[in-house]
């Protein structure tokens, strides 16, 4: 097997993940589902080959000592790829994930406006969450190029591995990936505050060093963005908080209530004709109420601000998915299926049905 031929296929057929193992043949995943290709199965000797002709000396090195490592590639004119290969039983496999040479645009995503006011916030803390694979950092691409087509300022990223790669427009780009250019979040976000900042993106949010360093880099004056893996806007604010122990959880419910500016949850939903997936986004904005809950450890009751403010540009996840349904986007059973409450959309939809004189009905 040709990888790069391959690559090429996978592009192709609008793959959005690709899966190398050994005893099988390539394996894509296309609008969330599993798709087997009609190559042979995959040998040891093939894989092996096939992504070590990927990686620089350094980078097979390490992968080696370690057993497993993320990599960036570039097919010029075609697509990025973002590789995490590894052992599996002994052998070798890798997954990727398809990342488009094209940086996408908030309007080209069809995301909630008010994102748009979250990118342009001076300083603060603005977080995008969700489960693997939902696009968490598409969204926030998509706001780093809103900011760069919008404001002269100076953008820094520290990403594990780099993904999106962009051009300089009204805002000049730093992008530093972890592990060829600097060790770790924490001293990356450290050593950026040296370096002139404006807006800073942090790949993700993974541990309580880099969770400190990136709401002092909020507190100083910068806009930073940066994703966590959560299930809501709300549950985001409670993972920060449970990071830290019992004794520091105070003072870092306090910073937080005094820098977060928004919190954007997603899902990426199969779209109702069967072709590509949409979002579903949840949104929390921090007015004055929200800031003073947090403050208050009533940290709950910030799903009923969610529910009635529509006004300040939020809405609940299954606001989203009423509205993608609606418009035909998604199906009635993938709308149920993403929903964290279907009881509460099961109402919402029969309000409405019941309101045009249809009927509604589900099993």
């Amino acid at each position: 097997m040709n990888i790069l031929d391959f690559l090429r296929t996978a592009v192709q057929k609008r793959a959005s993940d690709i899966h190398i193992k050994v005893g099988n043949p390539p394996i894509l995943r296309i609008d969330s589902r599993i798709v087997p290709t009609e190559y042979k199965p995959l040998t040891p000797a093939d894989t092996r080959q096939a992504l070590y002709s990927l990686m620089s000396a350094d980078q097979r090195q390490r992968f080696e000592n370690d057993r497993e490592i993320d990599i960036s590639l570039t097919i010029e004119g075609l697509s990025r790829f973002r590789v995490n290969v590894y052992f599996e039983q002994g052998n070798i496999g890798a997954a990727m994930r398809v990342i488009p040479i094209k940086t996408p645009t908030i309007d080209s995503m069809n995301l909630p406006p008010v994102i748009k006011k979250l990118a342009l916030e001076r300083q603060g803390l603005v977080l995008c969450t969700g489960p693997t694979g939902s696009g968490k950092t598409t969204t926030l691409t998509s706001m780093l190029e809103f900011v760069n087509t919008t404001k002269d300022v100076h953008i820094i990223t520290i990403e594990d591995p780099i993904e999106f790669i962009y051009t300089n427009k009204k805002s000049i780009i730093t992008q530093r990936e972890l592990g060829m250019d600097t060790l770790s979040f924490p001293n990356a976000i450290k050593y950026a505050l040296r370096q002139d900042p404006d807006v800073i993106l942090i790949g993700e949010m993974r541990d309580q060093d880099t969770i400190m360093a990136a709401v002092k880099a909020a507190e100083t004056g910068h806009l930073v963005l940066s994703t966590l893996h959560t299930t809501d806007a709300v549950q985001t604010i409670t993972r920060v908080i449970n990071t830290f122990a019992p004794h520091e959880q105070e003072g870092i419910r306090h910073q937080l209530a005094n820098t977060l500016r928004g919190s954007v949850s997603q899902r990426l939903i199969p779209r109702a004709s069967g072709v590509g997936r949409t979002a579903a986004v949840e949104v929390l904005v921090s007015t004055p109420t929200v800031t003073d809950l947090i403050f208050k450890n009533e940290i709950e009751q910030i799903y009923h601000v969610i529910d009635q403010g529509q006004m300040d540009g939020m809405q609940t996840m299954n606001a989203a998915l009423f509205s993608l349904f609606q418009e035909d986007l998604i199906s009635l059973d993938d709308a149920l299926s993403y929903s964290e409450n279907p009881n509460e959309l099961q109402r919402m939809m029969r309000g409405a049905f019941h309101g045009s004189g249809s009927t509604f009905q589900h099993t």
